[in-house]
């Protein structure tokens, strides 16, 4: 009898080639776009291909082990799907569909605040374990009311994101006029008067919402704020820097998600497996470390555990996943990742994630 051929896209790359045919220009050019001229997107995807493994021989790799437990979640492979809003603009179910593909995967789903689905409809469609990911709206009663519903929902983690006290400027977004299907509400805040983007603007309405209710005062004081009304683990997302990343563990920070918005918030701003090594070094053992942005291979995953990361996030390519064949599509590229990391491990003389060490990098 003749195998079955998989005639599925067997890359990331051709996911997202695929993905470009299947969206509206308007959705594409969100999902895809970065802020100005695109250095930082460039350089995410860059800086990895520069980075050189160096592997070791003659290591018994008959058997490999991917798995690990974080903060209470055990993931398959240390792959956790990023928070990314408006998935129903990829598929109509969308969030829901995502965080099935994450069950199906044996990993996380961060559920975005912007989400077309509340944390309530994802978390009983899916049965999924879920982080939920958190903007500060000057509302604080609605900001307050967001993490208790997250906790209640059963959520696992908290991560808030902190670089976006007003939203980078896309020019793709601008030129579209960016607004969403009217079909589509912001899931969690239906019911209030701020379930939509606002109409009208010769601009990105994104950017627009963002400018009149995200709180732009935020402070690292407020993170104690954020610890005192939840039990959850908080993580903090868009961290840069060695000084901030201190500053978070000082403030009560359980992990810190080292990022930048996938080059949609400053352009220019390094590269995140650029600052990544000075931020390990930093924390010294004392909270968890995720990196997102440009990762595409396996050995993207690889070289961020070598340089201290205990997992990474991944967006952009679930989104073509999702878009592509919904919930298998997603589930496919979370399969890629996974298979391509245990074949670089296999290949660099690495058994277990505790045997993937520095110095089998090179920057």
């Amino acid at each position: 009898m003749q195998p079955v051929l998989d005639d599925r896209p067997i890359s990331l790359a051709e996911y997202e080639e695929i993905a470009r045919g299947c969206l509206q220009k308007v959705a594409y050019d969100y999902f895809a776009g970065a802020s100005w001229d695109g250095v930082t997107l460039k350089q995410n995807r860059d800086s990895y291909e520069q980075i050189a493994i160096r592997p070791r021989m003659l290591v018994d790799v008959t058997n490999r082990d991917k798995s690990l437990e974080l903060f209470g979640c055990k993931l398959s492979a240390p792959i956790v799907i990023a928070p990314m809003a408006f998935q129903a603009m990829a598929h109509p179910d969308g969030e829901i569909v995502m965080a099935q593909a994450a069950k199906d995967a044996g990993t996380v789903m961060t559920t975005s605040t912007l989400s077309n689905y509340s944390i309530e409809q994802i978390a009983e469609g899916s049965g999924s374990e879920l982080w939920f990911q958190l903007y500060v709206y000057k509302d604080r009663a609605l900001t307050r009311s967001l993490v208790q519903r997250a906790e209640a929902a059963g959520c696992k983690a908290l991560v808030v994101t902190v670089d976006s006290p007003l939203l980078g400027r896309r020019e793709n977004d601008v030129r579209n006029r960016f607004q969403l299907p009217s079909n589509l509400r912001l899931g969690n805040l239906v019911g209030s008067s701020i379930d939509k983007l606002p109409a009208g603007f010769a601009d990105s309405s994104l950017a627009a919402y963002i400018a009149s209710l995200y709180d732009p005062a935020l402070t690292w004081k407020d993170l104690a704020w954020f610890r005192a009304l939840t039990d959850l683990p908080v993580l903090v997302k868009g961290i840069l820097r060695a000084d901030d990343a201190r500053l978070a563990i000082e403030h009560g920070a359980s992990g810190i998600v080292v990022s930048n918005h996938g080059g949609r918030q400053l352009d220019t701003a390094i590269a995140t497996i650029r600052a990544l090594p000075e931020i390990v070094e930093a924390v010294n053992g004392r909270c968890k470390i995720l990196i997102d942005g440009g990762i595409r291979r396996g050995t993207d995953i690889f070289k961020a555990l070598a340089l201290g990361a205990d997992a990474v996030m991944v967006g952009r390519p679930l989104m073509w996943g999702l878009s592509v064949s919904g919930r298998s599509g997603a589930a496919h590229v979370l399969e890629i990742l996974s298979a391509e990391l245990d074949l670089t491990m296999a290949l660099s003389g690495c058994p277990t994630l505790d045997s993937i060490t520095d110095d089998l990098v090179r920057l």
